[in-house]
């Protein structure tokens, strides 16, 4: 089988499962030590979680029902493949009234934790399916048409520059026009005027540098594009897909089911409108059809996030940027995240957090007090709710949630396990937002003056004692005086008592 370069992954192997709109889809692959990624097993089941959810707000109980036994028995081929999973969930599910309920089914009947995944991180993970290995130097821009969104990535080497998600898709399109069969012209003038608004109220228009052709990611794509190109030609042009949404419209469904998947048929039109607005609205002359996506995006930020041995700036910077906006206090954010850095790296034994959890920790003290653009007297609730809200590319929005609470807990309350934020985590999770929350509180008590005195930490631990030596230049006793007050939790934590002193 064909092997993709990708990072050091030492011969594990990995699983991408995408519960689409459409269909719910199934990639194991082997990751090896020269860096290329194998696939070992893959599936496709036409689910159709999105089936009637856009008129009813719901996923229905037979559909929920497809839906859970299908990734049942991708859970069990999972496991005999001894895979660790990632299962995401995109438009349908994010958008569905009983998606927590559905959640919690697929947890408690598949062993599955199933991530409702933002617009934009979708986005972000097909644009790393499509471009992984590309050239730093290499402008791309890149179109998926899924059953219920439309994500469409301007990409920098192998790196998202800027995403849009369009919450129009070819299921949610047929439906919102019953359009499963001949579209009449007038009908098919109504799709393309909703669709060509859409574009111009959610992306910009004449964005400068865009290349002309477009990579296609999706299934529906690939279809048009095969149809429509000419012979011997891997692209369909503008001018080739807008006849294809012409001849497209005069099929009835039997037409249609003869030169299409039988599962893509009823909704390919749809798909094909979408397209012809995209490419007309950003001057796309071409578009090729590649087969990678979602899938691959998510295998390859498996690798990534496993070998994160070697710091990787972009959260932080990406973070930096939040916090400007908000009118944060860099100084002091960039010092709690330098002191809360170093207490994760030097008291390792001691917390035994996973590596995953530093760029977590990192973020919250860098944003811990962005809350303030608010109101000082809650900003630590005021923080929560922004960093739950805002985006920051490279985290999942579990991992935004879990980064977000970290930040909440840094003052008042303490990071209890039977607090009510913590509801929404499991029992692992939720240990390390009361670990980390624990670190960043003696991270920030260690610049409370908020002017940087503490030059650098000395760390020791023997027995059930670490003690903590902050170096300075001048006095530090108000940051002495509020760490003591943060002992106590750190025991009740760590087991261990805190012991600070101060060197000048």
């Amino acid at each position: 089988m064909a092997r993709r370069r990708l990072p050091d992954a030492g011969g594990e192997v990995l699983a991408a499962i995408d519960v689409g709109t459409n269909a719910v889809r199934l990639e194991i692959a082997t990751a090896f030590p020269d860096g290329s990624l194998e696939t070992l097993h893959t599936e496709r089941d036409p689910v159709r979680p999105g089936e009637g959810l856009f008129k009813t707000g719901v996923i229905a109980k037979d559909v929920a029902g497809r839906l859970v036994s299908t990734l049942r028995r991708y859970a069990s081929v999972c496991k005999r493949h001894g895979a660790r999973v990632r299962a995401v969930a995109t438009s349908a599910l994010r958008e569905a009234k009983n998606r927590e309920e559905i959640v919690r089914r697929v947890k408690r009947e598949a062993g599955l934790t199933l991530e409702v995944v933002s617009g934009r991180e979708e986005a972000r993970l097909i644009c790393l399916g499509v471009l992984a290995g590309k050239a730093a130097s290499h402008r791309s821009l890149c179109i998926d048409i899924g059953g219920g969104s439309t994500e469409v990535i301007s990409a920098q080497g192998e790196l998202p520059k800027d995403l849009w998600s369009l919450d129009i898709g070819a299921v949610r399109l047929t439906e919102l026009f019953d359009v499963r069969g001949e579209v009449p012209k007038r009908q098919l003038t109504l799709m393309r005027s909703f669709v060509r608004e859409l574009m111009e109220e959610r992306i910009p228009q004449g964005i400068s540098g865009l290349p002309k052709s477009a990579l296609g990611s999706s299934g529906t794509i690939g279809a048009i594009v095969a149809f429509a190109r000419s012979e011997g030609v891997g692209h369909a042009t503008l001018l080739e897909v807008s006849r294809t949404v012409e001849a497209l419209a005069d099929m009835d469904l039997e037409k249609r089911r003869k030169r299409f998947d039988p599962r893509r048929a009823d909704i390919v039109t749809a798909g094909a409108v979408i397209l012809e607005s995209v490419m007309k609205h950003l001057k796309v002359e071409t578009v090729t059809a590649v087969d990678r996506g979602l899938r691959e995006g998510v295998l390859v930020d498996l690798v990534r996030k496993q070998k994160e041995q070697v710091a990787d700036h972009s959260l932080s910077d990406a973070a930096v940027l939040v916090g400007r906006r908000f009118g944060f206090s860099e100084p002091h954010g960039r010092q709690v995240a330098k002191l809360a850095m170093t207490l994760f790296d030097s008291l390792a034994a001691v917390h035994k957090l996973p590596a995953a959890a530093r760029p977590w920790l990192e973020t919250a003290a860098l944003l811990h007090d962005v809350g303030h653009a608010v109101n000082y007297q809650r900003h630590h609730k005021h923080a929560f709710y922004l960093i739950s809200n805002i985006d920051l590319p490279g985290l999942t929005d579990r991992e935004r949630l879990m980064v977000a609470t970290i930040a909440r807990f840094h003052r008042r309350s303490n990071p209890d396990l039977t607090h009510e934020l913590m509801t929404p985590f499991s029992a692992t999770e939720a240990r390390i937002v009361r670990k980390c929350a624990t670190l960043l509180r003696v991270a920030d008590s260690l610049d409370r003056s908020h002017h940087q005195p503490v030059q650098k930490l000395v760390l020791a631990s023997r027995g059930r004692t670490v003690w903590l030596k902050a170096k300075s230049k001048q006095a530090i006793d108000l940051e002495l005086w509020d760490v003591e007050h943060e002992t106590a939790l750190f025991r009740e934590v760590f087991g261990r008592t805190l012991v600070v002193s101060g060197e000048r």
